[in-house]
């Protein structure tokens, strides 16, 4: 234990880049674009699924809590690290670091239980398919929403809660673009082999067991597709469930190697390209991957974009 007081700190100062203020302006630029595409795109899946009423479904219901949660995520830690960069001013206050922290956690656990859902509506889907009204009811839906934005409300408010107890006496400095919980743990005074021993737990009850029911369900989807005669019943079967594994993979792949790699001075770096891929890239992705493989949605789109140009041409007309 130290002596030093809970609480004396009022600010950090992030080191998000240590490069040259040319290069600086570069990633400005690339992360003003990832911004900017993952919250459009997010958006115009959201307006799809909400006026299209062929996509009512429990399939694109799940869809749009997870481009609503991306737009959340994205908007809670890019503007300010793209203010940083501009202004050059590296300062975040401690209370608006915390409230950083629980939006990243509230987003990045949403994210884990929106996929796991979706991972279950495909495989009730393909593998039992006559029982799929009756097993994936609206209520059966919105229990299953409301269940994870309880349960990620309640965890990110506990870890935060936990770290803003914590005591940061020698340093001040995060070696991070956001406030991430790993890299508080490391700059704290405290000890947090309590906080460790939790997030260890999580990542193997929560993480590695969604991971499991998520690879399990696509191995069930794969022996059922296989089982299908025809070449075109199994091309749409396989694709409707495409686009989801392609997310899962972009999503678990970099938050769990980060989590359970190693702890060590030179992986800072590292760690700083795995998160910009998890609350950037995989966003950004995401109405890419989702409208790019789905026939359904690029048909809504065309159908919104011809409704919007015919209102344009009456408007300019008059």
């Amino acid at each position: 234990m130290n002596n030093c007081e809970i609480g004396t700190v009022t600010e950090f100062y992030m080191t998000p880049f240590s490069t040259s203020r040319i290069n600086e302006i570069l990633i400005f630029t690339g992360f003003l674009f990832m911004y900017f595409l993952a919250v459009v795109g997010n958006l115009i899946i959201i307006a799809l699924v909400c006026v299209t009423p062929h996509l009512h479904t429990p399939m694109y219901f799940f869809l749009c809590n997870l481009s609503s949660v991306d737009v959340i995520y994205v908007s809670n830690i890019l503007p300010k690290m793209l203010a940083t960069i501009l202004t050059e001013d590296k300062t975040i206050s401690f209370h608006n670091c915390m409230i950083q922290l629980t939006f990243f956690l509230f987003c990045a656990d949403s994210e884990l239980y929106i996929l796991t859902s979706m991972a279950y509506d495909r495989y009730v889907a393909i593998c039992s398919p006559l029982h799929y009204s009756l097993i994936m009811t609206w209520k059966v839906c919105f229990i299953l929403a409301a269940s994870y934005v309880i349960l990620s409300a309640m965890n990110s408010i506990m870890f935060s809660l936990l770290t803003s107890a914590l005591s940061f006496c020698s340093s001040h400095t995060i070696n991070h673009f956001f406030c991430e919980i790993l890299p508080l743990m490391a700059l704290s005074s405290s000890d947090t082999k309590t906080m460790k021993i939790i997030i260890s737990l999580e990542d193997v009850f929560i993480v590695l067991l969604s991971f499991m029911f998520i690879l399990m369900s696509y191995v069930r989807i794969i022996f059922t597709i296989l089982k299908i005669r025809s070449s075109k019943g199994q091309l749409k079967a396989f694709s409707s469930c495409s686009s989801h594994l392609i997310t899962v993979l972009l999503f678990f792949g970099p938050s769990i190697f980060t989590y359970l790699k190693p702890e060590s001075e030179d992986s800072m770096e590292l760690d700083n390209i795995l998160s910009i891929f998890y609350v950037a890239v995989v966003p950004m992705l995401n109405p890419f991957v989702y409208s790019l493989r789905n026939k359904e949605v690029l048909g809504a789109a065309r159908k919104m974009a011809s409704v919007i140009w015919n209102r344009i041409t009456l408007l300019g007309k008059k």
